[in-house]
């Protein structure tokens, strides 16, 4: 089974991520993961700490001579503004965030909870998903993050290949599908950053490529639709998750709801098997399982927590009204995020493709995927 693990705290001295069950014999490129940390520190609204850190990955374990050896493989981001021996704590907990309910769960520190709680935990997510998209471009299958809504203002993505708005992606300060949108939205953060307020906003993940049978509908805990809702989920600030038309499916009678079923006989030999749709509703997936047509996942993230007019608190000591404590932070992290959730989606597809094929060796997988391919296209 494929998995991983992270430990590290915001300022201490590293992060780790521990990957464990993935193939051997998968050529691994660091600059690709590279590339996705630095996005991940991109998007506009950041704050000084993205100027600090620089982050990198090191793969410590589990690859020889560029290709992945099938055992553990730890990889690690270190943290240049490392200075968690000389921070303080904080007296007063900042609403939205976990500093009460943790202080109060361990009978300890805000420091000892938001240190691990922070987003900054996130790196070594978005360095094992992109670990992760090395093993499905093996399969030819693409995963493609994108925000398209940020202020309760919607992006409407515009014409075009994949290619292409990637390229527009790449583009955008805002990591958009639509680089008419970029000032206007830019504008929003900027405003409410001189009003010490933060913002939030919604990012969609497309996957490409994926064959059938990618989860099960025989136990709830083995349904994509549900592991992949949880890996969302659990990103940091995230509050909501929707797969396909998700909560618009509720508003719509079945007839507008589901995905007519019609055969190509030229897309046989393709993940679509030649049962193509009109239309993508359930998102591609239906019982658990992916139907050969596109993932689409959408993620709502809350504004950041911190802001830099706090919001009324109390002093843990004297229980009395006092502001929030303040830490350095942004004023919107929506671009970031979208990062981070593409990457927890091709982590969660990747382990559900080695869960489907086996996963010592990709050769093994390869040979298994080509086989199933053309056994179901007799079916």
């Amino acid at each position: 089974m494929l998995r991983y693990w992270t430990a590290g705290e915001s300022h201490g001295k590293t992060l780790l991520a521990l990957v464990d069950g993935f193939p051997a014999g998968v050529t691994i490129d660091t600059d690709p993961i590279d590339v996705e940390l630095k996005r991940r520190q991109g998007g506009y609204g950041r704050g000084g700490r993205q100027r600090i850190e620089s982050d990198k990955v090191d793969v410590r374990t589990g690859v020889w001579k560029g290709v992945s050896l099938g055992s553990p493989i730890a990889l690690e981001v270190v943290n240049r503004d490392y200075k968690l021996e000389r921070l303080e704590d904080l007296p007063r907990p900042r609403p939205g965030h976990g500093d009460l309910t943790g202080a109060v769960k361990y009978l300890g520190s805000i420091r000892g909870v938001l240190e691990r709680a922070s987003a900054r935990e996130t790196a070594v997510r978005v360095a094992a998903g992109a670990l992760a998209k090395q093993l499905l471009a093996a399969f030819d299958i693409s995963v493609f993050g994108y925000v398209t809504e940020l202020g309760g203002e919607t992006i409407e993505p515009v014409e075009g290949t994949l290619e292409e708005l990637r390229t527009i992606r790449d583009q955008s300060e805002i990591y958009g599908l639509n680089l008419d949108r970029d000032a206007a939205i830019k504008k929003l953060i900027d405003d409410a950053g001189k009003d010490g307020d933060t913002l939030g906003g919604v990012m969609e993940v497309r996957v490409e490529g994926v064959p059938f049978g990618l989860g099960t509908h025989a136990q709830w805990d083995t349904k994509l639709d549900g592991r992949l809702a949880q890996a969302v989920m659990a990103v940091q600030a995230i509050k909501g998750v929707e797969i396909g038309l998700g909560f618009e499916a509720a508003r719509r009678p079945g007839s507008r709801v589901h995905d007519p079923i019609q055969y190509d006989a030229s897309q046989r030999h393709s993940p679509t098997l030649g049962y193509v749709r009109p239309t993508n509703n359930a998102g591609g997936i239906e019982a658990g399982m992916t139907n050969g047509q596109p993932i689409i996942i959408r993620a709502a993230k809350k504004p950041i927590s911190t802001l830099a007019k706090p919001l009324e608190s109390i002093n843990l000591e004297t229980k009395k009204t006092e502001e929030a404590s303040y830490e350095r932070s942004d004023v919107c992290a929506v671009s970031a995020a979208s990062v981070i959730v593409e990457n927890v989606v091709a982590f969660e597809v990747a382990r559900a493709l080695v869960d489907k094929f086996g996963g010592d060796s990709l050769v093994e997988m390869q040979a298994r995927y080509k086989l199933f391919q053309e056994m179901a296209a007799e079916r």
